[in-house]
Order: C-alpha cells, then structure tokens, then sequence
C-alpha cells in the first residue's frame, strides 16, 4: 500500500511537471520582431563646400527675443501681443498639460493601490440556504461589511516603469512643442510684418507710377492743344494714367489684407490691424552662422528636440511591450469586518476577515495580440526614427539653401539698384526731349514701363532679403536652447 502511494505521489509529481513543460514550451515568444531604424548622426551631414565663405561664430545663435536685434520697436510689441493673446498658442500649452496629466496618470499606476469599502445591504435569504439558515437569521437581514484592499504589481521586468518614461518622453516632446509654438508665431507675425512693409513699399512704387502717368498725360494734353501731338496720344496717356490708379488701389489693398493677417496673428479683431503704422525697413545687412553647425543644430531647434523625444519615448513602449510575455506576480491583500444580521455589530473581533497572497501571470496563447502589440510598436518607432531623420535632413539642408538665397538676393539687389537708377536717367531724359519735341510718345513710355519694372523688382527683392532673414533664424531654432530649457 505503502509503495502504492509513493508511485502515485511521483506520477502526479511527472504529471505536474509534464503540463508545466507543455505550457512554458506554448508560451507567446516575441522572437523574430524588431526594429529597423537608425537615427542619422548629425556630424555625417556634409555642409562645408555649401557654407564656404560664411562667416562662423560659436555666438551667432539667435537669442530667445531674437526680434530685439532688428531695433524696430513696433515689432518687438507686435510678437509680445502675439505671444500674449494667439489661440494657437493656448492650444499647444493645453495639450502639453494633457500629455504632463497622461504621464502622471501612468506613474500613479505603478504605485500600490489602497481602497476601503464599506456597504450595508438588506437581502432576503432562502429558507433552504445552508450558509445563512433561516432559523438562525430569518428570511430578511441587513448584510454589512467594511473591507481595506491593497493590490501592487511589483513589475519584476520594469515593463510599467518603461511605459511611464514613454508617457514622460511624451510629455516632454508636448512641452517642447509649445516652445516650437511660441517660436513659430513669432517668426510668422515677423513675416507678415515684413509682408506690410512690402505692400507699404508697392504702394510707393504704385504712387511713382501715377505721378509719372499723370505728368506725361498733362504734357501730351498741352502738346494736343499745341498742334504738337494728336487725340490718339492723349487717349494713350489717359489708358495709362487709368491703368495707373488701378494699381495705386490694389496696392492699398494689399496693406489692408496684410494688416488683416497681423490682427489674426495677434489674436484680435480687424480693427487691430487698422493702428498698425508702417513698418520700417529691417536692418538685415549682417550674416553669420554658427560654427559646429549640423551638431549643434540638433539641440537649438525644437521640432528636432521634441522628434528625438518622440523616438526615445517609442523605445521605451517597446520595452513594456517585451515585458508583456514575461512572467509577472501581483500582491494583493484584504482585510476588514463582515457581518450578517440586524442586530449583529460588524465592528468586532469575530467579524474580522483578512486574505492576502501573489498572483503569478504568464501569456500561454492569446491568439498573436501580444506581437501584434510589439510589432505595432516597432512600427512606431521606425516611423519615429524616419521623420527625425527627415527632420534633421531638411534642417541642415534648409540653413544652407538660405544661406544661398540671401547671398543671391544682395548681389540681384545690387544690380537692380543700378538698374533702376540707370532707368531713372532714361525717364528723365526721355521726358526732356518729349517736351521739347525732339522725341515721340513711345520714347517716354518705355522708359516709364522700364523704370516701373526696376522700382517693383527692387522693392520685392529687398522685402525677399528681409523674409529670408527672418526665415534663417527660425531656420537656427529661433531662440530654443534644449540646454537652458533642461535647466529651468
């Protein structure tokens, strides 16, 4: 009998340990599932040749009120009113606490969870119920309990921790968003600054054109009186003189509509734009670029920042996704009083309940979601890994394209300059020898038309060299230092 027992107690022994093989054989595996993605180093990202003849400087960072350097007092209140009142702007900084809330949300998860209970509930029992017979409680009675329960997973592979840095990673890339935010208004009420000053500067060239029309209508009207010229000449410099005034109207549309847009950027009504006066020229005669370019770069603009961000927070979920097929024990205890009767009292040593002990958990089939889940995850972080790659491409990129722009806008502006002097002269003489008589109507006009062209090429040339600066510093990350923002 004896020996019965102990060839039974081994074959339960080689039963048990037969199915533990079998399950732990079944488990889910995160085996053949990885990332592809690398992020690109900076320092393999060739600029010398594209830069050569730029002026370095380790100080050529734009500061944080970058718009200071322009010295135009009504600008640096523009952006101050912008930064203060733009919707877009409250809108980043809530998602940003959003994603600070998602992330203490996450945390709060990984600490030990305590609830108390307490319930009183009147039931009535069956007469044939053997646990709560009726002659000892009868068919009604009120049930009362006052229970503490403490539940912990203990987290034995740092899966939860990781999903927390993840959520924090998150919350930084947020919070570095609403600098990217800040800086891109700033930079877009600059522009559209700049774009005033624009259609300031058509007008002019509308207002030169009607005065010219109308000195060279007045001089043909008196040569038509004269005997010196015919009603056909008139007619021609009266289309013009029309012609003229249409521009000079488009023109003082355009400052309305660019007004319009800084009432926009400012966050307030039409009536904003109506108080803003004309803006003066930028002084944007000074270039240079910062030494250690494409390395530094990566810390100065915040799309990059919060993007690196992005890709770190996505390895971590990767971490808590492997974690999933893991093993994993909760504790959980409880503890309180429980009581059955009208009369019974429920805080007493008898009515005392308590259980506590570890939960083991381990995936054995669930069908392919947790690889799905890690798969989708891998995804994540590739996509991740390609849009900071990208990112940091057109940046190093986009420096040096504007580096070219600004070179060839000095040189077309110097050129035109003299274009248009050289057309001022030709007008001026042209219209000499009309009145005199020496020259014909055709000899004025495409003068006039000439120096038309010069005055409108030049003044969209210089309000193109103030754009592309404004373009480069937000192309240099406007003011944003991931240093100084750690550090606060």
């Amino acid at each position: 009998m004896r020996s019965d027992m102990i060839k039974l107690k081994r074959f339960s022994a080689a039963a048990v340990a037969l199915a533990v093989s079998f399950a732990l054989t079944g488990c889910v595996t995160p085996g053949g599932l990885h990332t592809t993605g690398k992020t690109i180093d900076a320092g393999s990202l060739k600029s010398e040749q594209s830069l050569a003849g730029v002026t370095l400087s380790p100080t050529a960072w734009p500061t944080q009120d970058w718009w200071e350097g322009f010295s135009d007092p009504q600008l640096s209140a523009l952006i101050d009113e912008a930064l203060k009142n733009n919707p877009n702007l409250t809108e980043a900084e809530a998602r940003a606490r959003q994603a600070e809330a998602v992330a203490a949300g996450v945390d709060a998860a990984r600490m030990p969870q305590v609830a108390l209970d307490a319930e009183v509930i009147g039931a009535r029992y069956s007469e044939k119920d053997p646990v709560y017979p009726s002659y000892a409680l009868g068919t009604f009675a009120w049930g009362k309990a006052v229970t503490a329960g403490l539940s912990w997973d203990l987290d034995l592979w740092g899966g939860k921790r990781a999903a927390w840095e993840a959520a924090l990673g998150r919350s930084r890339a947020a919070e570095i968003d609403v600098h990217a935010a800040r800086i891109q208004l700033s930079v877009n009420v600059a522009r559209a600054y700049v774009n005033l000053g624009y259609a300031f500067a058509e007008q002019d060239v509308a207002e030169n054109e009607l005065q010219r029309t109308s000195k060279s209508l007045a001089l043909t009207r008196r040569l038509v009186a004269g005997g010196l010229g015919t009603p056909q000449q008139e007619a021609l410099a009266d289309s013009q003189e029309a012609s003229a005034e249409q521009q000079k109207a488009q023109a003082d549309r355009a400052i309305d509509a660019a007004r319009s847009a800084l009432s926009v950027l400012l966050g307030e009504g039409p009536d904003r734009g109506l108080s803003i006066t004309r803006p003066q020229m930028l002084n944007t005669d000074h270039l240079a670029l910062p030494d250690q370019l494409q390395v530094d770069l990566i810390g100065r603009r915040a799309d990059l920042v919060a993007a690196r961000w992005q890709v770190e927070a996505a390895s971590k979920d990767i971490k808590a996704a492997r974690t999933e097929f893991l093993p994993n024990v909760n504790l959980s205890a409880m503890a309180g009083f429980v009581a059955v009767g009208g009369s019974t009292s429920v805080f007493q040593l008898p009515a005392r309940t308590y259980q506590f002990g570890p939960a083991l958990s381990l995936p054995i089939f669930d069908g392919g979601r947790l690889r799905a889940n890690l798969a989708g995850a891998n995804a994540v972080y590739d996509e991740a890994v390609a849009r900071y790659n990208g990112l940091l491409i057109r940046a190093v990129n986009e420096v040096a394209d504007l580096v070219s722009a600004l070179n060839s806008v000095r040189i077309q502006i110097a050129l035109e300059e003299r274009a248009q002097r050289d057309a001022q002269k030709s007008w001026d003489d042209a219209m000499a020898g009309y009145k005199g008589g020496i020259s014909g109507q055709l000899t004025p006009l495409t003068a006039r038309q000439q120096l038309l062209l010069t005055e409108q090429r030049l003044a969209a040339l210089k309000s193109q060299q103030a754009d592309l600066s404004v373009r480069m510093i937000d192309a240099l990350g406007g003011g944003y230092s991931a240093t100084v923002t750690a550090s606060r």
